[in-house]
Formats: C-alpha cells, structure tokens, sequence
C-alpha cells in the first residue's frame, strides 16, 4: 500500500510549542519503553535546544505531524537525532520527508558525512528500513556509542 501523500511544512523549531514538547516526550517515552536504559540516547528539549542541534517540526497544516533533528559533531560530519513521526501519521511519508530535509541540511552545511544511532530490535526495524531506502549503511560507533547488542550505527556518504 502507498503511503497517503501529505503536504508538509518542515521549519526550524524553537521547540516551545505544546504539541511539539508532547511529541518529543512521547518519543523518549518508548525509548524508554524499548531500550535498556544505558541505550536510551535520545535528548531531552533542553538538550535539543542547543547550538550544536538544529530541530525541525513537520506540520500538516496546524497539525504536529513530526520532527527531527541534525547535531553538528564537525566540520564534516553530522548527526541525526530525535526522529519522530506522529503516532496518527506513521507509514505516511513522514519520515521520509523529514530525513530528506535533514540531508539536505547537512549538505548545505558541507557535510561529508551523516549518521546515527538506532536500536537492533523489531520496534525500530521500520527506521532501518528507511535509512537504508535512502543510502545509509551499518557502521562502527561513532562520537560515544559504543558496539553493544542493542545499538546499531549507519551512515550516509554524501
């Protein structure tokens, strides 16, 4: 089945919004859920509001419909974090407008390189899925993570 095709607006966000604060809680609510706590790498808003972060909301209309994030680590090399789709908006493109606005990011920012950190288990096979659509390829950790049976790195050559 194709997804339904939305029109998003995907901006940078101050990340104050109600819904987008919900949203983000919501997401390291299952991180929470799925992943043993020495794995649970997603930010808090605090975090996400720093320099070093970029954050964007995906809206469909004056619908939260998701967000992302990408972390500077070098003049190279960035990361993505904090990718969520609405709950009500998953296998609807979402996630695929939203990494497609975050590599575009990084290639503006001259990036040679982009990665990330995932879990192994079912629950985030369907993110696999889409980095892999989109050229990402299992790595060796990166920054801090370490090699472990629960996390997986990819990376994406641009």
């Amino acid at each position: 089945m194709e997804p339904v095709t939305i029109d998003l607006r995907i901006v940078p966000d101050d990340l104050t919004s109600e819904a987008v604060l919900a949203l983000l809680q919501f997401h390291l609510d299952e991180m929470h859920r799925w992943s043993p706590p020495e794995s649970v790498h997603a930010m808090p808003a605090a975090r996400l509001r720093q320099p070093d972060v970029t954050f964007f909301s995906a809206w469909d209309g004056d619908v939260l419909a998701g967000c992302g994030a990408i972390k500077h680590l070098s003049e190279s090399h960035g990361e993505l974090k904090s990718m969520r789709a609405a709950p009500e908006y998953r296998g609807r493109g979402v996630g695929k407008a939203l990494l497609l606005r975050l590599l575009e990011e990084a290639r503006v920012r001259g990036y040679a390189r982009v990665s990330l950190e995932t879990g192994r288990p079912e629950p985030f096979h369907p993110a696999h899925g889409l980095y892999r659509a989109h050229g990402f390829v299992e790595c060796a950790p990166f920054g801090d993570y370490v090699s472990d049976d629960f996390s997986i790195c990819m990376t994406k050559e641009l």
